[in-house]
């Protein structure tokens, strides 16, 4: 579908082309997170905004919901095969059509729901660069109320190369061979600032997991909301010192906008890339993991 071969993103002006396709699925994935004083954190699924405005013949997922693992104190966890395959069939995904992912909002939502599929093993997702926002800045169509698909039959394949775990983690600090990096803020890498009560309740500890280095996932994108050019993304992880290692395992705060990087990453053909999909959500908490400030 993409213009560009093997390239995860979708431009506006391709999926206007292809809008019609028999075997096109387009999912909203978009969620909000707010910071309660009663409830901490609370995520939710845009489904009342989806149903404001949306891509036409588009229906939504619930990555809050449906599509984190219900079961884990920890947030947004990969749900299990059985349960991932479920909720996608019923929502109408097959193993035989081409998806297309976006948020109203930031566009992490998105390229987190591509880096689920591709780790069930799932090739045939592209994420909408730019999103709702700019397909809607471009005056183009939108559609109110609920859309659906027929029930399909979606067979996960997991990869588990595509996650890493604490344990996993904690064993590579000092690697020679593998690049852990923080998608976050310098702010909050460095953890030399107060931290707000959002941050103390979605990561815990401030600072960063001990040896990791930073490339927030905002210097990513451009002015617009896109994703920055190839050449452009290669020389922010060289900056990092990223891209002479042999594997990289990005994390976060609960393994969302390390998606963005993981994006970047196949953007400039770097494929060895892992999610640590607990990030500080985990880690923070556990105070025998070790953290650096400053």
């Amino acid at each position: 579908m993409p213009t560009k071969p093997n390239s995860p993103l979708l431009s506006t002006d391709e999926l206007a082309q292809h809008l019609d396709d028999s075997d096109l699925r387009i999912f909203d994935c978009t969620v909000f997170l707010d910071y309660v004083p009663e409830k901490g954190v609370v995520a939710r699924g845009g489904r009342l905004e989806y149903e404001e405005a949306h891509i036409p013949g588009a229906t939504f997922l619930d990555l809050a919901g449906d599509l984190s693992d219900q079961e884990s104190d920890i947030v947004f966890m990969m749900p299990s095969p059985e349960a991932f395959g479920n909720v996608l069939s019923a929502a109408g995904l097959g193993d035989n059509h081409q998806v297309v992912l976006y948020s109203s909002d930031s566009v992490m939502w998105a390229t987190r729901m591509w880096w689920m599929l591709r780790a069930a093993g799932f090739a045939n997702a592209y994420v909408l660069d730019g999103g709702l926002r700019r397909w809607r800045a471009e005056g183009r169509p939108t559609a109110t109320g609920q859309e659906s698909y027929p029930e399909a039959s979606f067979t996960p394949r997991p990869d588990p190369a595509r996650w890493v775990n604490k344990e996993t983690v904690l064993a590579e600090i000092g690697s020679a061979t593998v690049c852990t990096i923080n998608s976050l803020s310098p702010e909050t890498y460095w953890g030399i600032r107060e931290q707000t009560p959002f941050e103390r309740e979605a990561y815990g500890r401030s600072g960063r997991i001990k040896g990791s280095r930073n490339l927030p996932y905002a210097h990513l994108l451009t002015e617009e909301g896109l994703f920055a050019p190839v050449d452009q993304l290669r020389q922010l992880f060289e900056d990092v010192d990223a891209l002479n290692h042999e594997r990289i395992i990005l994390y976060c705060g609960a393994g969302i906008s390390s998606t963005m990087d993981a994006l970047a990453l196949h953007l400039i053909g770097y494929e060895d890339v892992a999610i640590y999909d607990g990030s500080l959500n985990e880690w923070g908490r556990d105070h025998t993991l070790p953290m650096e400030r400053g």
